[in-house]
């Protein structure tokens, strides 16, 4: 058979521990025997970040920027355990952080869903996409502790020197304080992506804040948001199908847990953080979401949304055998392949990632699946398979279609 050929490259950028080696079992077993595989390569393992002084990450992103599409690997964010592990010369950012700042993406993810596997709310049928704002809040937030009274302010200083003043709150005794931001720059991009990520993927768009309470701050994201859909997408809404609409955070909850799914809902950054992992759980398991960053300028970086699965990677060193979930991890690299084949006009790669994409789901459903999902599997007389084994069945269901 003779394989197929990619015109443009693919930015890859190759990760930490078990996902290290999960990467390189997908590549060997399910592309390069049917893909003529042409990707830029880029090493963010750990040890390679640091011998560049990371800048390996800020040329990965730069490379994304040039090609248009990216699959990243699992990579570690060191802490001082790891500073100490690795010999690290210094604790450096987190890689996802430093890709989302150059190409100030907005995070989707969205579950996987498999017969067998199922959600924890009944009424879920359909994928529910958690868009999530990654910049700015209470990831950049400004703390201190109260010792005693005293009044608390916040102060903007003009490039004048005019002040402005506004009372946080005069403390009567030892409290904490926290100042936030957020910029009408990152919140316009952010709407932007969720905008066209839902014209191309034709599913609604809901947003929710707390505007009611947050007055000023969450009904900026609001108002932009509106603004933005008002000048620039109503009418591609319209002619699509689909539909966006504002509510405040408190009803969307109820509303998505009486929905059945297939729809993108939008979340201030501490917002998605904390409902992607419930959507997650609910659905099963983390290592069944597919997660990738879209940037207004039409960039895209497909990821797996879990970790580096350290403790598989201790056993696997041991020479102990793992049966670690890859599922997530093939899902970046067929999200990635579609959309280089959608933007190149190549159609014969686009059907290889569908192809892909339902052989893995039809392996789990055979009852050949990694030990978390037999787990919660729901499936009779399941077959517990290791890390390879497993990417070899889906190998196996691959060539029989």
């Amino acid at each position: 058979m003779e394989k197929i050929k990619m015109t443009t490259p693919l930015v890859e950028m190759d990760g930490d521990e078990m996902t290290r080696i999960l990467w390189q079992y997908i590549k060997d077993e399910l592309l390069l025997p049917y893909i003529d595989l042409n990707t830029e390569y880029y090493d963010l393992g750990l040890e390679k970040r640091n011998e560049t002084d990371d800048q390996v990450t800020v040329d990965s992103a730069l490379a994304t920027k040039k090609y248009g599409v990216a699959v990243k690997c699992a990579t570690i964010t060191p802490n001082a355990a790891r500073v100490k592990e690795y010999n690290l010369k210094e604790m450096w950012k987190s890689p996802n952080g430093t890709i989302r700042a150059i190409l100030d993406g907005t995070v989707f993810r969205a579950p996987i869903v498999v017969k067998g596997i199922e959600p924890c709310v009944k009424n879920w049928k359909k994928p529910i996409t958690i868009a999530r704002h990654a910049y700015g809040d209470v990831y950049k937030g400004s703390e201190m502790k109260i010792p005693g009274p005293g009044k608390v302010e916040l102060v903007y200083t003009d490039e004048n020197g005019n002040e402005t003043r506004e009372l946080v709150h005069d403390f009567t005794g030892a409290g904490i304080v926290q100042g936030m931001h957020n910029i009408n720059k990152s919140i316009e991009s952010f709407a932007r992506s969720c905008f066209n990520y839902a014209l191309d993927t034709k599913q609604d768009l809901w947003f929710a804040t707390k505007d009611t309470i947050s007055k000023k701050y969450d009904h900026t994201f609001k108002d932009i948001f509106q603004e933005i859909y008002d000048n620039e997408y109503a009418e591609k809404f319209e002619a699509a199908g689909i539909e966006y609409f504002y509510t405040l955070i408190d009803d969307a909850v109820a509303r998505v847990m009486k929905s059945e799914g297939g729809y993108i809902w939008a979340c201030k950054n501490y917002d998605g953080d904390v409902m992607s992992d419930m959507i997650s759980s609910a659905f099963g398991s983390l290592a069944m979401m597919t997660s990738v960053l879209v940037s207004p300028d039409g960039y895209y970086e497909y990821e797996a949304a879990h970790g580096t699965v350290q403790r598989h990677y201790y056993k696997h060193l041991a020479g102990e055998e793992t049966s670690t979930n890859s599922v997530a991890t093939i899902f970046a690299w067929t999200g990635a392949l579609r959309k280089r084949g959608e933007l190149d006009g190549n159609k014969e790669l686009m059907e290889f990632a569908d192809k892909l994409e339902k052989a893995t789901l039809d392996t789990i459903e055979s009852g050949k699946m990694t030990k978390d999902l037999a787990l919660i599997t729901t499936l009779q007389d399941v077959t517990v398979l290791n890390s390879l084994d497993f990417i070899r069945a889906i190998r196996q269901t691959l060539e029989t279609m």
